[in-house]
């Protein structure tokens, strides 16, 4: 039977604690600065670890559930929204001021999430989002990435941006949607046998395809 003195005992604990320490500042580097409860949990820390380590002032509390280094406080937008929500599909609104098909600026960032992410969404707090949730068969579609203040963001494509204006139709401004059209018009980059198979998909062929025949004819 081993017994230990108390300085021994001291020692042991400081050395557990000097592991958890740098098992959560190594997750935090692992993941950009930001990490989740679950990232930490991973690493077999709990609760009550991260609990501590918020109190020694290893990590710090952004949120319920979200944690940075003590001394970060430059975090952007864009690697808040990567971190907390990274099912999160950067469509509609924002996409079109990404691809230069709107000059307005959005004040909230329109994300497609599955339908299942509904709780994730209400409860993210750090910044304003306009969410679309999208079914399952459609939420892949035309998914691809952007670089968002220097952030790897996953985005809609041109064409898959193109659909959604016409599906979400009735919650666009009707200046943002028209010059949507006519700047995708004039992009040299357009696909426009892409657009028509997603049309396709999406069932909104017949409203995309006319539309686009008047804007090319015009």
């Amino acid at each position: 039977m081993i017994v230990l003195n108390a300085y021994s005992f001291l020692n042991l604990y400081a050395f557990n604690t000097m592991n958890k320490q740098e098992i959560a500042t190594k997750i935090l580097t692992q993941k950009n600065g930001i990490a989740k409860t679950a990232d930490f949990a991973v690493a077999h820390l709990s609760n009550n670890d991260i609990s501590s380590l918020c109190k020694l002032g290893v990590i710090k509390r952004i949120k319920r559930g979200i944690y940075t280094f003590p001394n970060e406080s430059n975090l952007s937008e864009e690697q808040l929204l990567v971190s907390v929500l990274p099912q999160a599909i950067i469509c509609v609104e924002s996409a079109l001021f990404y691809y230069g098909y709107s000059d307005f600026t959005p004040r909230r960032w329109s994300i497609a999430v599955p339908r299942t992410a509904i709780k994730q969404v209400k409860n993210t707090e750090l910044f304003f989002l306009k969410a679309y949730y999208i079914q399952k068969e459609f939420i892949n579609l035309g998914k691809t990435t952007g670089v968002f203040n220097g952030v790897e963001l996953a985005l809609y494509n041109r064409e898959r941006t193109i659909c959604d204006c016409f599906k979400y139709r009735t919650k666009l401004d009707n200046e943002l949607f028209n010059k949507a059209m006519i700047a995708y018009i004039a992009d040299d980059k357009k696909d426009l046998a892409q657009l028509a198979k997603y049309s396709k998909e999406m069932k909104i062929y017949n409203k995309v395809m006319s539309l686009m025949e008047v804007l090319l004819n015009g």
